[in-house]
Parts: structure tokens; C-alpha cells; sequence
């Protein structure tokens, strides 16, 4: 099922409130934010969010809300302002990156400059780095940055229309890609170098991708302590996804010839020659929840956190909030449940502390206590 683009049609059918297990505290009311997708932070006490339409607000450490950067973007179906992610050099050079889909569909990757105002950004300052076609008609972009290792990780949808897409590795769809940005203060037009240790360089494949065989790898993450690659893979009929991924390049996830660790389409578990078979897997129809979409978390590290160790994730539908351990072994239990909340899970979020948050779809920011 294609992310944002169902919310509208899926929001109204969503349970009622139910009692959280893990108490979630608001940090930033509702009325803050339309349609917010992500959370993450620039290495400082500010929190900043991204909203569909465009715009990136911050979260001060007063709570009062600002806008840092409006940008034009297409919001048809299930685009957006999908992705952000800051250098790890921002504190001198100021710079950022925006995972945006534009009219026509294309994907872009665009890097910005903060303005001479710490809150503001340079809006004239969009250089672009990157761009992946996307059909005009269909879904699945992906959307999430992060760095890792001085390198950018992108994740990007197979188009929807075009599964096929994630096998093929003269497409950028269905992947993770890895690049390198390059100085916007050096000489040349180049715009992203390509890690030389990327699986397909002098090989077979695009340069640019890390893995592929996913179907739209929305929300992903590294883990702080040991830098796996952990990775909320939105399914398609039957089963939702979360892959782990160290070091290994190249991996094969498997979409479209699995979904989660069965066969795909006739669901019959996968046996043999599986492919990269994911960490976890789960129902869309389980125990009574409306499960439909997985939203990837993080591994809680803040010192003394009470859940310290765990991966943290959801399901967009349910609202249904998941950890396991970060030295989780495929086949074990999903759970346990840390809370069945209300909210439509767009994302989780993470400060500088090292504390996280959920992202409400409605538009309220909430900090996962014990994180």
C-alpha cells in the first residue's frame, strides 16, 4: 500500500483512541504543523520538522515554532517534502539536504545553505544534486536522507506502476543509493561523487545504488552504535517489512519476488534462495489491528534510556508502536507492543540527545518517553 497517498482515504476509518502502553508526551501541538512526514535534528537543542507541503518548521527549545524554509514542491497523491538531512560538517558550512518530488514526478535531492540567521534558510540557495525520473502518474518514492560515514543514503520507491524496477539495476527505483555530495566551493560542475567501495562500480549495475529489491523504503535509519542500516519496507497485499544491513553492499531484498519472507504474489513462505529475507515481518490483518503500512524507527542509545538497545517502530494504520532488540535475530517475535496509540504514525524522529519522537500525520509532535 503507497504511503500518504492513502492517508486521506484510510484516516477516517482508523480505531478510536486507546490507552498507550509507553506514555508519549506532546512536545508541539497539532495546530503547529500540517501534514508533518519527518523530525531530526542539526546537532543542536532544535527540532526540525518537515511538513508535505513544503516547509520546514523548527521546534525551539521553548517549544514555540518557526518556519526555517518554504521551497515549491508537488503535493499530488503521495508527494511531497519527503526527506531531510543535515551535514555533518553544518555547523561550518551550513549546509542541508531536501528529498522533494517535483511536477512531472521526478524525485529531487537538492542541497540548501542556512542563511546568516541560524532559523533561517537560504532559500536562494538550492543547488541540485540529484534527480531520479518517477513517472508522472505513480506512486512510491521512498523519501528518507541520512548520513552515515560521511555519505548520503537515500532511499527511494519502485515507481508503483513498474515493480520490476527494484531488479533492475540500470534504475534508480526501488533502492538505497549511496553518494558522496560534492564541495558546492570546488571547482567543476560536479555535483555528488560515488563511493568506491559502492557494490556495482566497475560492475554491472548504477554506481549510485547500496541495495535494491525494495518496494518503498519510507523511513530508514542507522544505528548509532554499530552503524546497521535498519529500514521500514512498505509491503504490498499481505505483509509489512523492517530489514538490518551492515556492511554487506549489494544486498537483494527481494520485492517483487518477495513480500516480507514469503513468494510474492501467491504468499507462500519462502524457503530457499530467498534473497536478503527481512529482520521482521508482519500481518496487515493482525489480532484485530488495522495494520497496513510499516513506519521505520531507530535504535533508542541515549545512556541510561530504559529503552536503551531497542529498535523502535510502528504501523501507520493501527498506530501500533513495536521495539525489539538491536541484536534481534530473524524469526523471533515481532513484539512486544510498547503502545497502541491513536495516531497515524507518518515517522519517528530523533534529537540531539539522542531522544525520539513520533510524528502524528495530524500534526502532533510527541517525545517516546523512556527513549
Amino acid at each position: 500500500m503507497a504511503i500518504i497517498g492513502t492517508l486521506f482515504v484510510l484516516i477516517a476509518g482508523l480505531p478510536g483512541p486507546v490507552a498507550a502502553a509507553l506514555p508519549l508526551t506532546e512536545v508541539a501541538a497539532a495546530h503547529d504543523f500540517s501534514e508533518p512526514l519527518y523530525l531530526t535534528n542539526a546537532g543542536d537543542d532544535r527540532l526540525f520538522v518537515i511538513e508535505r507541503g513544503g516547509t520546514i518548521k523548527i521546534i525551539h527549545p521553548d517549544q514555540s515554532v518557526t518556519t526555517f524554509l518554504t521551497i515549491d514542491v508537488s503535493t499530488i497523491s503521495n508527494r511531497g517534502m519527503l526527506g531531510l538531512a543535515f551535514h555533518p560538517g553544518y555547523a561550518s558550512n551550513g549546509l542541508f539536504y531536501v528529498d522533494y518530488v517535483r511536477d512531472g514526478g521526478d524525485i529531487v535531492i537538492a542541497e540548501f545553505r542556512v542563511s546568516e540567521n541560524p532559523d533561517v534558510a537560504d532559500e536562494n540557495s538550492e543547488r541540485i544534486v540529484l534527480t531520479v525520473d518517477h513517472a508522472d502518474y505513480a506512486g512510491h518514492f521512498g523519501g528518507w536522507l541520512g548520513f552515515n560515514g560521511g555519505h548520503l543514503f537515500i532511499s527511494v520507491g519502485d515507481g508503483g506502476e513498474f515493480p520490476a524496477t527494484a531488479q533492475d539495476r540500470s534504475s534508480m527505483l526501488g533502492k538505497i543509493l549511496r553518494i558522496q555530495p560534492a564541495d558546492p566551493d570546488g571547482d567543476g560542475p560536479q555535483r555528488y561523487g560515488v563511493p568506491s567501495s559502492n557494490p556495482f562500480v566497475n560492475a554491472t549495475g548504477l554506481d549510485e545504488i547500496w541495495g535494491f529489491g525494495l518496494r518503498n523504503p519510507w523511513r530508514c535509519s542507522h544505528d548509532g552504535a554499530t552503524n546497521k542500516l535498519w529500514c521500514g519496507d512498505v509491503g504490498q497485499e499481505r505483509f509489512e517489512e523492517v530489514d538490518r544491513k551492515g556492511d554487506a553492499l549489494g544486498s537483494n531484498f527481494g520485492w517483487p519476488l518477495l513480500e516480507g519472507k514469503h513468494w510474492y504474489p501467491d504468499g507462500k513462505p519462502c524457503r530457499t534462495k530467498c534473497r536478503t529475507l527481512p529482520l521482521i515481518e508482519y500481518k496487515h490483518s493482525a489480532k484485530g489491528e488495522q495494520n497496513c503500512s510499516v513506519t521505520g524507527g531507530y535504535v533508542a542509545r541515549r545512556p541510561g534510556a530504559a529503552l536503551f538497545g531497542r529498535y523502535i517502530y510502528g504501523d501507520l494504520c493501527s498506530g501500533r508502536v513495536w521495539s525489539v532488540p538491536a541484536n534481534f535475530q530473524r524469526g523471533g517475535a515481532v513484539g512486544p507492543v510498547l503502545a497502541n496509540t491513536s495516531h497515524t504514525i507518518s515517522s519517528f524522529g530523533e534529537d540531539a540527545n539522542g531522544r525520539l519522537y513520533l510524528i502524528a500525520y495530524g500534526g502532533g509532535i510527541y517525545r517516546l518517553n523512556g527513549s
